[in-house]
């Protein structure tokens, strides 16, 4: 393909930095084992980060983010994929040290690619994308660690975005009693839509005050804030419950003690999206196919734009003005 096509590319330039959409040819791109044909993108924190100066996400310029994607396969030297196959790539180092989905064309390392599974359309995929992997991802290692709908309540922090509001309508898909903790009391409609019992506020999650332990609430948590928030939620978990932690929106330092460890059998879960295995990555592809999958998917689509549009809406996600899924249309 000799045409140009467009991308999002940000550079910066000593003290000159800019986010534009530009016309690139296939040299431009990294040379690599598959080419896909981009069909959609999203918008996640991470993506909003590469968006600025000081985003400490992009080490070398000029750079495309784009942290996920979901396309067909153009060409293709590994055996896995054939031309015309429907794919998904999310994590590993797209949209960090390697060009990612903000563009028309992606070429990508066969090992970080996943089929896009049957019961899957390419929108479905991509507004599941990188969040709905982490939620995914995130309940699956609850489970494992005993979690179950008849022990009781499961709060899920950050609920209004993308981990959370998914988190939250997968949770209910299977049937938990879901506590939905946010700071937007403008969305509470829109949680109890995703499938909410309970909603309460942040200062009913973290009111400023951290003890040793308190009153045992929650059998479980999914976590994509950090800091303060995840140190309270720790001390409120029931005896031998488990916290998956995906993120570290409220901050990277988490005030607690060895107490909600040895006294309650507390587990703490680090969820990794980026480098999980790729044998559990498709397996939890699969189970977002299916049994996890949320009713009326692309009701989470908060907007759809086009990568034009991008440069506006990127920072968006870094004041907490994304409720849902933004998807980018290439």
């Amino acid at each position: 393909m000799k045409e140009p096509f467009k991308a999002l590319v940000v550079d910066k330039v000593d003290d000159e930095f800019s986010v534009k959409v530009k016309k690139l040819s296939l040299e431009s791109l990294p040379q690599s084992d598959v080419l896909i044909k981009v069909y959609y993108s999203g918008i996640n924190y991470k993506d909003g980060l590469a968006s600025i100066p000081d985003g400490k996400i992009v080490k070398n310029y000029p750079f495309i983010p784009g942290i996920d994607l979901v396309g067909k396969v153009v060409s293709s030297k590994d055996p896995r994929f054939q031309e015309g196959e429907e794919v998904i790539a999310t994590s590993y180092e797209i949209g960090v040290s390697r060009f990612g989905g903000y563009s028309e064309y992606a070429s990508i390392p066969g090992d970080w690619i996943v089929p896009l599974p049957k019961n899957l359309t390419p929108k479905e995929a991509i507004v599941l994308g990188t969040a709905g992997f982490t939620a995914a991802l995130s309940i699956q290692r609850l489970e494992e660690n005993r979690v179950s709908p008849e022990k009781g309540a499961v709060l899920v922090t950050g609920a209004t975005g993308g981990v959370g509001s998914l988190a939250v309508s997968m949770l209910a898909k299977r049937s938990y009693h879901v506590v939905a903790s946010t700071g937007k009391g403008e969305e509470h409609e829109y949680l109890y839509k995703v499938g909410a019992n309970e909603i309460i506020s942040r200062d009913d999650v973290y009111n400023g005050e951290i003890k040793a332990l308190s009153k045992q609430k929650w059998q479980g948590a999914i976590d994509p804030v950090g800091g303060n928030t995840l140190a309270s939620i720790l001390i409120h978990i029931q005896y031998g419950g488990s916290v998956a932690v995906s993120g570290l929106t409220g901050g990277n330092k988490v005030p607690t003690s060895v107490f909600p460890f040895i006294l309650r059998g507390v587990n703490l879960l680090g969820i990794d999206s980026v480098y999980c295995p790729m044998a559990m990555r498709q397996k939890v592809w699969e189970r977002l196919a299916t049994y996890l999958k949320p009713d009326n998917l692309l009701d989470f689509i908060q907007n759809e734009i086009s990568i034009d549009e991008l440069p506006k809406y990127l920072p968006t996600i870094l004041k907490g003005k994304i409720r849902g899924r933004v998807i980018v249309r290439l």
